[in-house]
């Protein structure tokens, strides 16, 4: 064998076992295929409010606060308001458990109905896909005499919320709570507690047009959806189990099915983790909920993941808020606490220059449940957000442990720069109301 032909030789086996080396990496990914596939044909409206849908008004009354637009949104809640939006095509959409209400971005009411004109549910989840120009959210119903538990998801054809819509009711059986929805340029993802599926994804653009289209159920959690910013088709899914954040995606198989991939999973490492304690309100014992540990809503921009959330801080339930990469790794982490009092039920947003939003309510001895926001500019110090700002005084203790399960804190769908945030506070009865607010970035 002479020199030349031995060099050929192990050029060509090092190759091989480095494409054998480099598949077998490939092939030992974590990958996860949907358990049950079903397909749904969507229910129709023409428009957002018909003859059959009478007239919900709510909210408006524009006005400036420390400077900011600030209006009302829906007045008529109880506790359990559960208050979200979302901004683009020139409005605000906003959902409640009484309904859904539609205004302009200098906070005029335009329009409103009830849920029920929606084929009805509670604990609305609210995105505007920055990619299609689209609106969608869910509505869940567990009371529904079948059992099936259907998580009624609606998408806008245009980014006119006041036109057509397409609704889906995707049963979702062993349900215990609403959950939470995400999307990207190609999927719409959903994961509820209960059952043993507790997620499922569909097709944006079936959607759109308003076509049957197939529902991928998973088994168990993949965690949290999130809303992707970025121009992408994978959808990223996110939960913290024990120590541990756990980061998963669903993409396309080559047959167009979606598969999901396990993308990392990372000690966490944080000194505050455990769920938050329940909070003290002025002038009563009566305790109110703090929010939870796990994240409402979680975006995905310049590849990073961003949430907030509420957790126990010597005692006293506190915000944080983290930038994380896909790999798991920290790029930055910050904490709102004080040890007089309480900050709760939070929410992120993130603009596409990395500035930052973070919505929450505050609750002590001396204060009753009050609207607060807190922001930062990419170029400021990591982990750093400037002073809290006041959106409103809370005027009276609620009766129940209950609290409005979500704030909503949102990009302008339109601009890519500017951040919304809608927060709850206490009426003279304890009831929640909400505030609307435009945080302008240059």
């Amino acid at each position: 064998m002479n020199i030349k032909y031995r060099f050929c030789l192990s050029l060509l086996l090092a190759c091989s076992c480095l494409i054998y080396s480099f598949a077998g990496k490939i092939g030992d990914e974590k990958k996860i295929a949907p358990t049950r596939v079903e397909v749904i044909t969507p229910f129709h409206k023409s428009e957002f409010r018909d003859e059959q849908c009478p007239q919900r008004i709510q909210g408006g009354n524009p006005r400036t606060n420390n400077g900011f637009l600030l209006f009302d949104g829906a007045m008529d809640g109880n506790r359990q308001v559960d208050p979200q939006i979302a901004v683009g095509g020139g409005y605000v959409f906003h959902g409640t458990n009484s309904g859904l209400v539609i205004y302009d971005k200098e906070g005029n009411y335009v329009d409103g109905v009830s849920q029920k004109c929606f084929k009805n549910g509670i604990d609305p989840k609210i995105f505007y896909d920055v990619h299609n120009k689209v609106f969608g959210f869910d509505l869940w119903v567990y009371w529904d005499s079948l059992k099936v538990k259907p998580v009624n998801i609606a998408v806008s054809e245009t980014n006119d919320p006041r036109g057509a819509w397409n609704i889906y009711q995707v049963p979702a059986p062993g349900g215990k709570d609403g959950g939470g929805i995400g999307y990207s340029r190609k999927w719409i993802g959903y994961s509820f507690p209960g059952g043993k599926e507790q997620t499922f994804v569909l097709k944006m653009a079936d959607a759109i047009k308003g076509r049957s289209t197939k529902a991928y159920h998973f088994p168990g959690s993949l965690g949290h959806p999130v809303f992707t910013q970025d121009a992408i088709d994978d959808l990223f899914f996110f939960k913290i189990k024990g120590d541990e954040f756990i980061i998963n995606k669903v993409t396309e198989s080559e047959d167009g099915s979606p598969v999901c991939i396990e993308v990392s999973r990372t000690k966490h490492k944080l000194e505050y983790i455990n769920y938050p304690p329940k909070s003290a309100q002025k002038g009563t014992e009566q305790v109110t909920s703090s929010g939870d540990r796990n994240p409402k809503n979680l975006v995905l921009q310049s590849n990073c993941i961003w949430f907030s959330q509420a957790v126990n801080c010597n005692g006293r339930s506190a915000v944080q808020w983290h930038q994380i990469k896909l790999s798991g790794e920290f790029v930055q982490t910050g904490l709102i606490a004080s040890d007089k009092s309480n900050y709760i039920q939070t929410t992120i947003a993130v603009n596409s220059n990395n500035d930052v939003l973070v919505g929450f309510q505050e609750t002590n001895e001396n204060m009753y449940i009050s609207p607060r926001m807190a922001f930062r500019y990419a170029a400021d110090a990591p982990g750093k957000l400037r002073n809290i700002i006041s959106l409103g005084e809370g005027k009276g203790a609620t009766n129940g442990v209950a609290w409005g399960d979500y704030s909503g804190s949102i990009i302008d769908g339109d601009n890519l720069t500017d951040l919304w945030t809608i927060q709850s506070i206490a009426n003279e009865q304890g009831k929640g109301e909400t505030v609307i607010v435009k945080v302008p970035f240059k």
